[in-house]
């Protein structure tokens, strides 16, 4: 029997990418998103593998019905990759605090319904694994994405804690953390760091690196976060050994703004 993955906020981006990368590598796939007619429509051509469905991932009861749809559908949930997500840039004062909310309840909340409601879905399989979508700006809290920044420290709390936590259920919890990868999500941002930094990952290159993860087999040492780019793996190297005040001077130098 095929394992099955379901994905959040996968109508498009990086997570239509992930479902296309599963699909074709045999695996039941659930697409779930708040857009329901994409999801169907990437669905749709895929192919009978694929499942669609309305998932609002801050709504507590949307992911226990969008769960019991897809278990019944699939058989059993074994991946679970918590994707979805939404980037607001701009000085913080200058962003109203509504907005700083709904980053909270889609990149934070949305997270934990997902690992709180999966749980016993996944203790019922013999291979069971959550991936979160972390990032880059969980390595040091990042200029004008101030929201988005704290946001993704959580995920990445989050998943050590649930990773050693859910080790007595024989549950992987890990993450990947990629710099700014090229979707839609990225475009006219007010945030020097995407400037300076630069927009170089791909949504494959996410999926490719997701799908590593589902299907390594695990041991003692298997790390629990995942850099992705080598421009991320060198500021989390460094932000591992150096200095904080170093680790400050390097973000203030990527957060200047270009006259």
């Amino acid at each position: 029997m095929a394992q099955s993955i379901l994905i959040t906020g996968a109508a498009q981006g990086i997570g239509a990418e992930i479902a296309r990368t599963f699909y074709q590598h045999g695996y039941l796939v659930g697409i779930f998103d708040i857009n329901e007619i994409q999801s169907q429509k990437l669905a749709k051509g895929l192919g009978s593998r694929a499942f669609a469905g309305y998932l609002d991932v801050s709504d507590y009861d949307h992911w226990q019905h969008a769960l019991k749809q897809f278990v019944q559908w699939a058989g059993e949930l074994n991946i679970l990759v918590n994707n979805a997500g939404i980037l607001y840039s701009g000085a913080f004062e200058h962003t109203n605090i509504q907005t700083h909310h709904r980053t909270i309840d889609i990149n934070v909340k949305g997270v934990l319904n997902g690992c709180h409601a999966a749980l016993p879905y996944l203790k019922q399989t013999g291979f069971a694994r959550i991936i979160n979508l972390s990032s880059a700006s969980a390595i040091y809290g990042q200029a004008d994405l101030s929201s988005y920044s704290a946001s993704k420290f959580a995920v990445r709390g989050l998943t050590e804690a649930l990773d050693v936590e859910w080790q007595k259920y024989g549950i992987r919890v890990l993450d990947v953390m990629p710099l700014f990868v090229q979707t839609t999500m990225v475009k006219n941002m007010d945030a020097a760091s995407i400037q300076n930094m630069g927009v170089n990952l791909s949504p494959s290159d996410v999926a490719k690196q997701v799908l590593k993860l589902a299907q390594q087999q695990d041991h003692f040492f298997r790390a629990t976060h995942t850099a992705i780019g080598l421009k991320t793996k060198v500021l989390y190297q460094l932000s591992n050994i150096s200095p904080q005040f170093l680790n400050r001077l390097s973000n203030l130098m990527i957060s200047r703004r270009k006259k």
